[in-house]
């Protein structure tokens, strides 16, 4: 499948039903997700930043960093690939623009501009501010002349301002602004994502389920959900089964935890398997 091709059928993947796009964070667990049969991706802030021993700030992890790990992602299957491009990497529309530019240069099918600022006084720009910022980016993409999908993010629930008024109404204005996708992480009941895909429609609405909710797929496709993105919930879930052996061993001299472990030869069959495939 070609970049173009791609984009095309991701874009067609958000016109009806409801599906998940799940976040790796390396090679490897870019093609078992392909393998599992999931027909997007997203790339994770979060689980790179880990990956490379940082925290998951813009300031530690440059935008060519992050730019040098969403063009791996891209590359390492033929799937189209969300980027979690924080927030631009930049404060001024200008340069949010530019540094869009280089984003859809990777290839990407579509990527998040989030409207937090990062700082603790003030941790969303001003809803003027942050529609400009969702104009420089659509014009960033259309200059392009890609058709790569722009998700507006509205971090309320994230930065300890948890009020659906304020997030309906930053979300309405990224639409008009030209967001093709809107997004408002840290919204959890269902009653909110009602709420949240019967403001913005008939854009479409992606629902980050980061946490065991009770949710599932299907209640979300119920409630109007587009799609479904996981951020660093598959990453963590390895860190978690890391973090506990270790711990046991440092501290017990045990190995229990090594009984849940996938044996070796599952996952060096996969990937064998996998490379023979992309040889042919």
């Amino acid at each position: 499948m070609s970049i173009s091709q791609a984009r095309a059928a991701f874009r067609k993947l958000h016109v009806s039903g409801c599906f998940v796009i799940p976040n790796p964070w390396d090679i490897g667990t870019s093609r078992y997700l392909r393998h599992c049969g999931f027909k997007a991706l997203a790339t994770t802030s979060s689980g790179v930043a880990f990956s490379m021993g940082l925290p998951d700030t813009d300031w530690a992890v440059t935008r060519d960093t992050m730019l040098a790990h969403i063009r791996m992602i891209v590359e390492a299957t033929e799937l189209p690939v969300n980027a979690d491009y924080e927030s631009g990497y930049a404060h001024e529309p200008a340069q949010v623009g530019e540094n869009v530019r280089m984003c859809v240069e990777t290839g990407v099918a579509g990527l998040s501009i989030e409207d937090a600022t990062g700082d603790k006084g003030k941790p969303l720009y001003d809803l003027d501010m942050a529609v400009a910022r969702m104009r420089a980016a659509r014009q960033a993409i259309d200059a392009s002349g890609a058709d790569v999908m722009l998700v507006g993010r509205a971090e309320c629930f994230l930065v300890g301002r948890p009020d659906l008024g304020e997030t309906t109404t930053r979300l309405k204005a990224y639409a008009a602004a030209g967001a093709d996708c809107l997004y408002a992480p840290g919204i959890r009941s269902a009653e909110h994502i009602a709420e949240i895909v019967r403001a913005v429609a008939p854009k479409p609405v992606n629902v980050l389920m980061s946490a065991a909710t009770g949710l599932t797929v299907a209640d979300l496709a119920g409630l109007g959900v587009r799609r479904v993105s996981v951020g660093s919930a598959l990453a963590r879930v390895a860190w978690g089964a890391f973090m506990r052996a270790s711990r046991q061993i440092a501290s017990e001299g045990r190995f229990d935890a090594f009984a849940d472990t996938v044996p070796m030869a599952d996952i060096n069959g996969f990937f064998r398997d996998d490379l023979k495939a992309r040889a042919r």
